[in-house]
């Protein structure tokens, strides 16, 4: 018979438990130093190992020969455990067992000693489902047990435990298990398992699983289902969502505000059968993520992207500011609100939030004003032309009529200039106010362009270029630059006004890095 991939990958031993280390170290030290609790309480979101720790501790504490504070596994106890034949071990589901006289029956097998084993172990799981009579039952009993029985309580919602039962047990918070570790897990499991599996496929099914182990391995085993290699592109069909990629497309879409285009992707979206709420909610994700690179110097800790990710999603945040950010996530996140009521309709609710995000005048929002206004701002601080678009209307096509060639005029070469003006200048600035007030007070007035590597900030006098070209502010400024663009640049001052061309904005090559991604 089959055994699904969850139960016949779960920890044997500590050492097989993954990103729990702060408490697996302190199971075995008890063990091994004979210092056991009378009840342990293991708390955690789901699958991140609190049922399997509690059965690993149930066999080191009856093993005949514990290595390291671990069950040997070969013992006749620890084979007896782990076959579910053990009398002496028990293992009760709350959520089915949950009266007061199943707790009764507890405590009259507790008048009894272990049959075989050294102790009697009660694992009780999602014990907050427990009766309010049926806590009170356990009290006395969780309290003062016989030497020879110990508790191990597990619960996914610590908050609706009694204090009275909480005092009395030895808590251990489990944590969601960082997606690096995830991803090295499932690599491991797949080359055991010889399923062939992708790099982007393991960090998008770990990003996907939130931490938990067994909803992870369970979607690996249903990706690679009929013995296929298992991409990122399988992952996303499976799961039924739309990849980083598309979600990329449809931000730049909303920020070049391609209302045929965002039109376009919601009916392909809802043609593939994929959940617009997922979709919706994958998009509030990227906006958070965006958030992240335009608030944080250094945002690397807070983002599980590769590399090549966070730099395309850097040159994408670049054609938004923070205001507007923070308006455009209020709007999404309100419609995946709207789009769970009954009788809602998740299409029309999709493409309403998704046409008002290209525009904050059909918002009367105190945020969309702020957003209208950080880019007034933006504007004044870099010399470009402010535009607050309006809804488009539809373009109508006139038919058709034959034309006769014309001679083609000859083309005339015109050489570009390669200087182009680095429009985020602004949003520098004000981040090198955190450090230097001074300094950000004549930068604030300045222009910056960009010409390869080479980032030249263009100064009024000589008196700001005097407080600008210091080494603190040109590292802030490097950083800043860098944290923006995804790009390092050697940054240099000049006194003057740029020649520069100013009708192509630098956003619209760096929407084209990301659509192209």
């Amino acid at each position: 018979m089959h055994q699904a991939l969850y139960r016949k990958w779960r920890p044997a031993t500590f050492d097989d438990v993954c990103g729990q280390n702060h408490i697996t170290s302190v199971l075995r030290y008890e063990i091994q130093e004979n210092k056991l609790s009378h009840a342990y309480l293991f708390c955690g979101s789901r699958g991140v190992g609190k049922t399997s720790c509690a059965k690993i501790l149930a066999k080191a504490v009856n093993c005949l020969s514990p290595i390291n504070g671990n069950p040997c596994g070969v013992c006749e106890a620890c084979r007896a455990i782990e076959a579910g034949s053990a009398t002496d071990v028990l293992e009760m589901d709350a959520a089915s067992n949950n009266g007061v006289d199943n707790i009764r029956d507890i405590r009259e097998e507790v008048m009894y000693a272990p049959a075989t084993l050294k102790y009697r172990v009660y694992i009780v799981d999602e014990v907050h489902m427990l009766s309010p009579s049926a806590f009170n039952a356990l009290l006395k009993t969780l309290e003062e047990p016989p030497s020879y029985v110990i508790f191990i309580l597990a619960t996914t919602e610590q908050h609706k435990l009694p204090a009275t039962i909480i005092s009395r047990c030895q808590r251990f918070e489990f944590r969601r298990i960082s997606v690096s570790e995830l991803a090295a897990r499932l690599n491991d499991i797949a080359k055991e398992e010889n399923i062939q599996l992708d790099p982007d496929a393991a960090l998008a099914i770990a990003r996907f699983a939130q931490g938990g182990m067994r909803d992870a391995i369970s979607l690996l085993e249903l990706c690679a289902g009929g013995g296929r290699a298992v991409t990122q592109e399988i992952v996303y069909d499976t799961i039924g969502t739309a990849g980083r990629e598309d979600t990329m497309k449809m931000a730049a879409c909303i920020a070049k505000k391609k209302y045929d285009s965002i039109f376009a992707e919601i009916a392909d979206t809802v043609r593939s059968s994929k959940d617009l709420l997922v979709y919706m909610r994958d998009l509030l994700s990227l906006w958070r993520d965006m958030l992240v690179i335009k608030t944080l110097p250094d945002p690397s800790p807070y983002l599980d992207l590769t590399d090549r990710e966070k730099k395309a999603l850097a040159a994408l945040a670049g054609a938004f500011t923070r205001e507007t950010l923070l308006w455009q996530s209020g709007l999404l996140e309100a419609a995946t609100i709207d789009m769970q009521r009954p009788g809602a309709s998740a299409r029309v609710t999709a493409e309403l939030t998704l046409m008002k995000m290209c525009d904050e005048q059909l918002d009367s929002s105190n945020e969309a004003l702020l957003s209208r206004i950080s880019k007034l701002e933006n504007a004044a601080f870099t010399g470009a032309p402010a535009v607050i678009p309006n809804i488009p209307e539809p373009e109508i096509k006139a038919p058709e009529t034959p034309k006769k060639e014309q001679p083609k005029a000859p083309e005339i070469k015109t050489e570009k200039p390669t200087k182009k003006a680095f429009r985020q200048f602004a949003e520098i600035a004000e981040r090198v106010a955190q450090t230097d007030m001074v300094a950000s007070s004549f930068l604030r007035s300045a222009k910056a362009t960009v010409e390869d590597n080479t980032l030249t900030v263009w100064l009024a006098s000589d008196i700001a270029k005097n407080f600008a070209d210091t080494a603190d502010v040109t590292a802030a400024i490097a950083a800043a630059a860098a944290s923006l663009s995804g790009k390092k640049y050697e940054i240099k001052y000049e006194i003057g006004q740029p020649d520069i061309k100013d009708d192509e904005p630098i956003e619209d090559e760096i929407l084209d890095n990301a659509e192209e991604f």
